[in-house]
């Protein structure tokens, strides 16, 4: 997945002027999440961002109970006191669906992320209700996982459920690119049979056949203030925990 080389890329972009370096390391389980906050208390690491896509992530609490300097890229699931940087999630899918509506599309379905986690929750919800407010009450969905297969997968279903579909948002660029790759094969043409707008802006949109309508997520920058306010909670200038909100943006290309 090309979000977290883009994450590492605004990380890095910040700390390497400042001669600061980052440590990388996974925390997927109980042992590894203990070794974050030993090497934290003893100094080996000055503070962490953390990144993470699962909903019941308990690092961020650990963190947040034992006072250690943290900064999360997305709106915790649940409530920490801990600063964080987010996108506006709900008006990027408004974005999403106002474009799909706007160049004639009526019979639209969705994929969205995995619904564990908060952003595809905010990116359903902002879809949804801008299509209740143009007229539209219903719009079938299927969930995926932010991959490839699950977007084909999860286009397979809808299509075999709704053949008559003419736009379709995904909720990530990679399962936009499976939504496209399916529906070549099923011989529907992007976008003159059915338009394709994917989220997030990465190298797939530009790579995918065609290239990909999407929401860009300004994800570099959005790593990049994620590391100063780490920075800035470490050197006591930043004392209390807050966020930062990003604003989306549509960016056209051919796919719708």
């Amino acid at each position: 997945d090309p979000f977290f080389g883009r994450v590492v890329s605004g990380v890095v972009g910040y700390l390497r002027p400042r001669s600061m370096h980052p440590l990388l390391m996974f925390a997927e389980s109980a042992d590894t999440r203990n070794q974050v906050l030993t090497d934290l208390r003893q100094g080996s690491a000055d503070g962490a961002l953390v990144v993470s896509t699962h909903a019941d992530d308990p690092l961020p609490a650990l963190l947040a109970g034992a006072g250690l300097p943290a900064v999360l890229f997305a709106r915790p699931t649940r409530p920490v006191a801990l600063s964080y940087v987010d996108l506006a999630h709900r008006d990027g899918a408004r974005l999403a669906a106002e474009h799909l509506l706007n160049r004639g599309c009526r019979r639209i379905v969705t994929v969205t992320g995995p619904l564990g986690v908060a952003a595809s929750q905010d990116r359903l919800a902002g879809f949804r209700d801008t299509m209740a407010r143009r007229g539209h009450p219903y719009v079938p969905v299927a969930e995926g996982g932010f991959t490839l297969d699950s977007g084909m997968a999860a286009m397979s279903g809808l299509l075999s459920e709704h053949p008559d579909v003419d736009g379709v948002f995904a909720a990530n660029d990679l399962m936009a690119q499976g939504v496209c790759q399916v529906l070549r094969e099923q011989g529907r043409r992007v976008p003159d049979d059915v338009a394709v707008v994917g989220f997030d802006d990465s190298s797939v949109a530009v790579t995918c056949r065609p290239p990909l309508t999407t929401v860009r997520q300004p994800v570099e920058e959005m790593a990049a203030a994620m590391a100063r306010l780490l920075d800035e909670h470490i050197r006591g200038v930043r004392t209390e925990p807050t966020s930062l909100i990003f604003d989306p943006e549509i960016v056209v290309r051919a796919s719708a």
